[in-house]
């Protein structure tokens, strides 16, 4: 089969782990997106393995741990998943304690614990493997079309870039107030902003698709 090349403009987003709101407003508002997992490794970028949920008394940060990198010049793309600990239990637990009674975290729970089980580091052993596989099940229930290899891009595209700046998350770099949507707790802790897209679909199942629709046509 013959390698398809990509036209039109390409929005180049960094690689984040389960990334903000924001960033799949983004997602959705693009022509197509590419993920720069070539962006050279640098321990201040936090969201690259790292994303924020709210539990019951707050906001809550979620860490993938990784491994030494091989080589000071590689790339996130190299980066494998550390495996000492069983963080995967903990994000397990964290998800169903933050978001258990929420309408819709059941209807999602089982096609995440390939994700949440023990053996993900060898089901997964870069950390670009689990996150594209998180971004890919997020694009699915968002309807978003998965990113493309910027490698078979033509010479025309235009690339976007969105980046990151070091030593901050994907989150704490928002550069928009977006609309409030229901949040589970809000009535006791008040609505969490800046939160990973999980939030979102959790709290509002197929409705997500429809908020993101609104919000990348800046309809408010």
């Amino acid at each position: 089969m013959e390698n398809k090349t990509i036209t039109g403009n390409i929005t180049v987003l960094p690689p984040v782990f389960c990334g903000s709101v924001e960033h799949y407003v983004n997602v959705s508002a693009a022509e197509t997106t590419a993920v720069d997992w070539k962006r050279r490794f640098d321990k201040r970028f936090k969201a690259t393995h790292r994303f924020a949920i709210a539990d019951t008394r707050g906001r809550l940060e979620l860490t993938v741990p990784i491994a030494k990198p091989p080589s000071s010049q590689c790339c996130w793309g190299d980066i494998e998943i550390s495996t000492h600990g069983n963080w995967w239990d903990i994000h397990r637990i964290a998800l169903e304690s933050a978001y258990g009674r929420t309408p819709f975290f059941e209807y999602y729970a089982d096609s995440l614990l390939p994700m949440l089980t023990a053996g993900v580091e060898e089901r997964f052993p870069l950390l670009k493997n689990l996150s594209d596989a998180w971004d890919g099940w997020i694009r699915n229930r968002l309807m978003l079309p998965l990113p493309v290899d910027i490698s078979a891009a033509g010479e025309t595209i235009s690339p976007l870039t969105a980046p990151i700046k070091p030593g901050r998350t994907d989150t704490e770099c928002e550069t928009h107030d977006l609309p409030h949507y229901w949040q589970v707790r809000a009535d006791k802790i008040g609505f969490i902003s800046n939160l990973s897209v999980l939030d979102l679909i959790f709290n509002l199942g197929p409705e997500a698709v429809i908020y993101l629709d609104r919000v990348a046509g800046r309809e408010f």
